[in-house]
């Protein structure tokens, strides 16, 4: 899948969000990056890779003293997520997953609150989107 159609999927579930978080969201950018770099892997397990990533303040952290700040950003990272499916629905619906994901993260959830609510374990770094790697890349 090229990039301006894995682009275009992203954009589609940022607009899928329920209106209330739509109209909730405060300075973020949501972008496309092609692979986590090695910094942003510094926290992750080995043998895992990142398909998402929050970085930022979240709005829960946010105090009256917050104000021209560069906005906050969640990365989605296109190979890691194209390396894991194997259709382009399947595709449509990681990225939407990874996008709620972050977003949550903005809105100020922690990890480990986000992986009991995806009914996922425990699993090792503090933030992003964490994937076991299957040794493709």
């Amino acid at each position: 899948m090229n990039k301006e159609r894995f682009e275009e999927l992203v954009a589609r579930a940022v607009d899928a969000l329920p209106e209330e978080f739509l109209s909730a969201l405060e300075n973020v950018d949501v972008v496309v990056e092609e692979n986590p770099t090695r910094k942003q892997l510094a926290g992750v397990g080995r043998g895992m890779t990142l398909l998402g990533l929050y970085q930022g303040v979240p709005q829960t952290s946010r105090t009256e003293s917050y104000g021209l700040v560069l906005p906050d950003k969640i990365i989605i990272f296109r190979r890691p997520i194209l390396a894991m499916c194997r259709s382009e629905a399947e595709v449509e619906e990681e990225i939407g997953r990874v996008v709620r994901h972050e977003i949550a993260h903005h809105f100020g959830m922690e990890e480990d609150e986000l992986r009991r609510i995806e009914g996922g374990g425990e699993e090792e770094g503090d933030e992003g989107e964490i994937e076991e790697e299957d040794g493709d890349e």
